[in-house]
C-alpha cells in the first residue's frame, strides 16, 4: 500500500485555476510514483460570487468564516493538510488555521522559499490589488528576505482589470498579455531578477515564452509543494520536479 497523504483544496477561487491545481497535483503525483498512480484529493469549492462582494467591501471577517467553515468541511472528509487555491484569499488564511487541525500549506511561504532556493533576491510581483498592495503577503515574503517590486501605480488598475474582468472568465486576451508583457518589462528594467504570478489566473496568461523574466508560477509552486508533503512517508518514490 503506497503512504499517501490526502491533499485538501479550498477551492473555487475561481474554478478555473481550482481545475489547474487539481491536474497539476496529480500529474506530479503520478510522475512521482509512476503506474497508474492518482493524488488523494479532497476538493470544496465555494461559490465565487459571494466572496467577490466580500473582498469589494472589505469584510474580511465573514470571507475568512466561509473558508475557515470550507476548511472544517476538507478536513472531515479526510483531507491530512490544507491548501487555499487562492494568492489573495491567504489574506485571511489565519482564520482558517484557527479552525483546523492539519497543516496549511502556505502559497506565500512555498513561493518564498523555492525563490530563496534559487538564488533570487528581487521580484517583480502580479497579481490582484489586494495581493500587490496589502502588506498579508508582500510582508511576507519581505520577512522572508525577499525585495518585492510592483508595478508602476498607473499599471496596477489594468493588471487587477484583467485578472477580474477576463482570467476568471476564462477570456485570454493578446493585447492583455502584451500589457502584462510591458509591465514586467518595466519591473525588469528596475531591478527584478524574476516575476512572481502572485494570482493563481496568472499563469494562463503569462509563461516563460512570453515574459522578458523568469517566471515563478505561484500555482504550480503550490502545488508541488503540497504533493512533496503528501508523499514525504513514502519511500518508493521520485519526488516531482518543479
Amino acid at each position: 500500500m503506497i503512504n499517501v497523504k490526502t491533499i485538501g483544496l479550498i477551492g473555487g477561487m475561481s474554478w478555473e485555476s481550482t481545475a489547474a491545481y487539481y491536474r497539476l497535483i496529480n500529474e506530479m503525483t503520478a510522475e512521482a510514483l509512476g503506474g497508474l498512480h492518482s493524488a488523494k484529493i479532497v476538493v470544496v469549492s465555494i461559490d465565487y460570487h459571494d466572496l467577490e462582494r466580500l473582498q469589494a467591501t472589505s469584510d474580511w471577517i465573514t470571507a475568512g468564516e466561509i473558508l475557515a467553515r470550507t476548511g472544517e468541511q476538507a478536513q472531515a472528509a479526510g483531507a491530512e493538510m490544507m491548501l487555499i487555491c487562492s494568492n489573495t484569499m491567504h489574506k485571511v488564511a489565519h482564520a482558517v488555521v484557527d479552525r483546523i487541525s492539519v497543516p496549511l500549506v502556505h502559497i506565500g511561504e512555498a513561493t518564498a522559499h523555492c525563490l530563496i532556493a534559487n538564488g533570487v533576491t528581487t521580484i517583480g510581483l502580479l497579481g490582484t490589488r489586494y495581493t500587490m498592495c496589502q502588506d498579508f503577503y508582500t510582508g511576507l515574503l519581505e520577512e522572508m528576505g525577499l525585495e518585492v517590486i510592483l508595478p508602476e501605480s498607473s499599471s496596477i488598475n489594468m493588471v487587477n482589470s484583467v485578472i477580474f474582468n477576463e482570467l476568471r472568465h476564462g477570456v485570454i486576451n493578446d493585447e492583455s498579455r502584451e500589457n502584462y508583457r510591458k509591465v514586467i518589462e518595466s519591473m525588469k528594467q528596475r531591478g527584478a531578477q524574476a516575476v512572481v504570478l502572485g494570482c493563481t489566473e496568472v499563469g494562463l496568461l503569462v509563461n516563460e515564452a512570453t515574459s522578458p523574466l523568469p517566471v515563478y508560477n505561484t500555482t504550480r509552486i503550490h502545488a508541488h509543494a503540497a504533493v512533496h508533503r503528501s508523499l514525504a512517508d513514502e519511500k518508493n518514490c521520485r519526488l516531482p520536479r518543479l
